[in-house]
């Protein structure tokens, strides 16, 4: 039984370009890139299923973060498939591990908010380590609105700005290593024995299951043993300087 009668999905060219918002020649270029498979014939008519819609809806997401078409069909070759399991991994895949929701703040506030006129090259620093990005001269979008928060406080506390963006220099460092050492993981431990299998649909639901807990999972992690190493630093850094108050 052809696959679009067994998942219950019929939809002609322009039923799904309606579903999906794009224009009939829209789906046809996706299919002539080989980002979608051709529909199910019958007669003169071609009737496309359930993940042909799941799939042009996830090209949507992955454009709008920034994913051109050829970088695209790359991860869905990747992928091999086009079965919804598939796309569903995916798309956890692309999705952000960010919560938090960016910020849009004038340059005057940015400035009043890291301790009044900032020199230009610390703003361009502050852009480089992504902790702001430039919409115009005017406008600035912080993805992050808890690190800029925690500059912020740290020039409060006498912390001059240039030694607050170093220090974030080295955290950025410090958690790229951080994420390469998880991913590093689960690639090596879970993903790679699923794709030497042949990446069994039954085995879908249960690498999604862990891709998905590998976010919540991380951040506990790292929080953690952050605090546990907070605590030892602090005891080894003020222990002695305690114990011989200055006279």
């Amino acid at each position: 039984m052809a696959r679009t009668q067994k998942d219950g999905q019929r939809l002609t060219i322009d039923q799904l370009a309606q579903a999906t918002g794009l224009t009939a020649r829209n789906v046809r270029n996706y299919q002539s890139r080989g980002l979608i498979p051709p529909p199910e014939v019958e007669g003169r008519v071609g009737y496309y299923s359930s993940e042909h819609l799941a799939r042009l809806q996830l090209i949507g997401e992955m454009q709008a973060q920034g994913f051109n078409l050829a970088a695209i069909g790359h991860l869905l070759e990747q992928a091999r498939g086009a079965s919804e399991e598939v796309l569903g991994f995916t798309r956890s895949l692309m999705a952000p591990f960010e919560t938090e929701t960016p910020e849009i703040i004038e340059l005057d506030d940015l400035h009043k908010r890291l301790g009044g006129e900032v020199d230009p090259k610390l703003i361009a620093k502050a852009e480089k380590l992504g902790l702001v990005t430039r919409l115009d001269n005017d406008l600035y979008e912080v993805p992050s609105p808890t690190l800029l928060t925690a500059g912020e406080r740290l020039v409060a506390l006498g912390v001059p700005l240039r030694d607050a963006l170093e220090m974030f220099e080295k955290l950025k460092r410090q958690t790229d290593r951080i994420a390469d050492m998880f991913v590093t993981i689960f690639i090596e431990q879970i993903w790679q024995p699923f794709d030497d299998a042949g990446q069994p649909k039954p085995e879908w639901p249960r690498v999604q299951a862990a891709l998905d807990e590998l976010r919540p999972l991380a951040s506990k992690a790292v929080t953690a043993a952050f605090q546990q190493t907070m605590t030892r630093s602090v005891e080894m850094a003020f222990g002695s300087r305690l114990d011989n108050p200055p006279s």
